[in-house]
């Protein structure tokens, strides 16, 4: 029986879309965008009448007049039909791009199957050390307020906002983003040029990650693979790699 390929709402996918997530059990960093109108197109795959998989198309935003498959999950009873029901989305969809998360291991077949010229656009990092960094000087300043940040994470959009002050002077700045899937926070930095190189960077990291955990999240990070100085900085944290946002093209 050959797959059926229906568009989708993000509710009519929902009890997939939990599995997967159970499944993938880290920070999915393009599962905010079902929750932003108009930024994709979702869609069930049927075998027989049953739900057999989903897809996730980005439409819009930086994906504007270039859909690109950012998502494919497939039910364990059908994942014997794998390689049908993506071929199946890609007639109906006629996406010829994908961004995917490399730990989502039967996507990033697909894309090693279907796609060329892939690339590596950002590496991802999980929590997975705690470290006791010391930096004498160095103290957050809260920008956002509590109630502010609960708010953001409740929504799951925006987040909270610090910045890093050296001896009471202004040396950089850092927050934790909420849009990303629960319990996930993702890290963000940067340090005035003057003050590099002075361990503040991953002291800074240090001290989000507590702000996270503070507010009942799960820090993670995200930097590029050419960025050698914040791949230093974030392990030095204690954080570590696991993942990589890989782009790709499908010939057609």
């Amino acid at each position: 029986m050959e797959p059926l390929v229906t568009p989708a709402s993000a509710y009519d996918v929902r009890a997939l879309r939990t599995r997967h997530r159970q499944e993938m059990d880290c920070q999915i960093v393009h599962d905010s965008l079902h929750e932003r109108p108009g930024w994709t197109q979702t869609y069930l795959l049927t075998i027989g009448g049953d739900q057999a998989a989903f897809a996730g198309v980005a439409v819009a935003g930086p994906w504007q007049d270039k859909p690109t498959i950012f998502e494919f999950y497939v039910h364990p009873d059908h994942r014997g039909r794998a390689f049908d029901l993506f071929e199946a989305l890609l007639t109906a969809s006629g996406a010829r791009l994908m961004e995917v998360q490399s730990n989502e291991t039967l996507l990033a077949v697909m894309l090693h199957t279907y796609a060329r010229d892939i690339w590596s656009e950002k590496i991802v990092f999980r929590d997975s050390v705690t470290t006791r960094l010391a930096c004498p000087g160095a103290t957050l300043r809260q920008v956002t307020s509590d109630e502010e940040t609960r708010s953001a994470i409740a929504e799951r959009a925006g987040g909270t906002e610090w910045v890093l002050e050296m001896d009471g002077t202004p040396a950089g700045n850092g927050g934790v983003l909420f849009h990303y899937n629960r319990p996930y926070g993702d890290v963000y930095m940067e340090v005035d040029e003057s003050f590099r190189r002075r361990g503040l960077g991953a002291w800074l990291v240090q001290e989000l990650k507590r702000v996270a955990y503070q507010f009942g999240s799960i820090p993670a990070a995200r930097c590029s693979p050419d960025n050698i100085p914040s791949r230093k900085t974030l392990q030095k944290a204690g954080l570590v790699p696991y993942a990589h946002i890989l782009n790709g093209a499908i010939p057609g």
